[in-house]
């Protein structure tokens, strides 16, 4: 949600974010007069409010022509105020509608332009010379560590079976990644995946991706498509200590319809329905907020040095921003099979975008309540399964085993084909 003061002082750097993004400028213009006849709504039913005090209480002094007249007006008054109050209400909820409208403020220094316009940051480690590579899929199978035959026969296309060392891997993984969060300090997180409409919206999910989302009608839940979502609702409503960054790491599963894209990446569990994730999740000061959304990408790319694999770092262009987020980072590994880099991690920092439509706070050092930055970032997930397979494959079909996902297979430095 927009800050209202930068709105008002500065209509032309939204005006500037919005044509960054591809998105209207109209939405700026529409949220300025809805902010105007809250405003002036507010001032009348104030006004009216005020005078309707007062006559209070001059009417117990009173009598005579002077009492009726005070008591017509009265009546008169109670009406007006009425509609008055009705008016501002109805102010305020269209006010919060236009402010729903306008996406965060591009952070200064993101690329211009749209999904292709992205700048390469950097490039990391040396690309396997691979004669032929094997996909993950073929891999996986070979392995018996991928199942998505029998995951389309129990619940449809896009579902797998995780079995024996998939199993193991993933399961490793995950927890190779909540270690190295803990060690740096991040508070370990089991969340709900259920989340009330409240939540999914005030993070920013119920806008142009609503349909990735899926809705249990009869309980009026969502199935998250990542902890963020309860993350960042956890203390929504509140106020909080932030003399230093409080930083959470969220495991759960996560869900996702993939609407609109359909036969693209559907071999395999590149992109599936369901899968499993570490998320990172900042609270900060809003001045912090950009230099621990560094600190998050650093992290991710501790990450991928423990499963030694390529990557590359891209800064995302404006256009290609979801509607929270200021600025974002992707991590795309390199996968031989495609022969091209893909997304297994992104961070992004929302500034205070989803705080203020979450109600989170915290004191300034003079007591004052200011709204909180947030930021996330994820740490290992499901996909990651892709580039680990592929780019330790060997000529014979086996994959070796990154060093620190060693022990969670019981030691062995080598899977072999079943």
């Amino acid at each position: 949600m927009i800050d209202l003061r930068l709105l008002r002082e500065d209509p032309d750097r939204l005006r500037a974010s919005q044509r960054a993004r591809g998105e209207s400028e109209g939405a700026v213009d529409a949220l300025l007069a809805a902010d105007e006849a809250r405003r002036s709504a507010v001032s009348r039913f104030e006004a009216l409010r005020a005078e309707q005090k007062q006559l209070g209480k001059q009417m117990p002094k009173a009598k005579g022509e002077e009492r009726e007249a005070l008591l017509a007006r009265t009546k008169q008054l109670s009406q007006q105020v009425k509609e008055a109050e009705s008016a501002a209400n109805a102010a305020d909820e269209a006010l919060r509608r236009a402010q729903m409208a306008v996406s965060n403020v591009v952070e200064e220094g993101a690329p211009p332009g749209g999904e292709d316009d992205f700048v390469v940051l950097r490039e990391v480690g040396r690309k396997p010379e691979i004669a032929n590579p094997r996909d993950h899929l073929e891999l996986g199978e070979a392995l018996g560590a991928i199942d998505v035959e029998r995951g389309a026969k129990v619940s449809g296309s896009r579902f797998y079976y995780l079995t024996g060392v998939g199993a193991l891997l993933q399961m490793g993984l995950l927890q190779l990644a909540m270690q190295q969060a803990v060690e740096h300090g991040l508070t370990p997180v089991v969340p709900p995946v259920l989340v009330k409409p409240e939540s999914m919206e005030g993070t920013g999910f119920l806008g142009a991706h609503a349909s990735e989302i899926y809705r249990l009608e009869a309980d009026d839940l969502y199935l998250v498509g990542t902890s963020e979502v309860p993350l960042a609702a956890y203390h929504s409503g509140e106020i909080l200590d932030l003399d230093g960054p409080m930083r959470y790491a969220g495991w759960s599963t996560c869900f996702r319809r993939e609407a609109g894209s359909y036969g693209k990446d559907v071999r395999g569990i590149l992109r599936v329905h369901q899968f499993d994730k570490i998320e990172m999740f900042s609270y900060v000061r809003p001045e912090e907020a950009h230099d621990e959304h560094l600190r998050l990408l650093a992290w991710q790319e501790e990450m991928l040095a423990k499963v030694e694999v390529p990557y590359r770092v891209i800064d995302v262009a404006a256009g290609d921003l979801g509607s929270s987020a200021a600025r974002k980072y992707d991590i795309e590994a390199w996968v031989p099979s495609q022969g091209r880099y893909r997304e297994v991690t992104s961070t992004s920092n929302c500034t205070t975008f989803q705080a203020r439509r979450l109600n989170i706070r915290y004191r300034d050092a003079e007591g004052r309540t200011q709204t909180a930055a947030t930021l996330n970032g994820t740490l290992a997930t499901t996909r990651w399964l892709i580039p680990i397979l592929e780019n330790h494959q060997q000529p014979d079909g086996s994959v070796r085993v990154p060093k620190a996902l060693q022990s969670f297979l019981g030691g062995r430095d080598v899977i072999e084909p079943r």
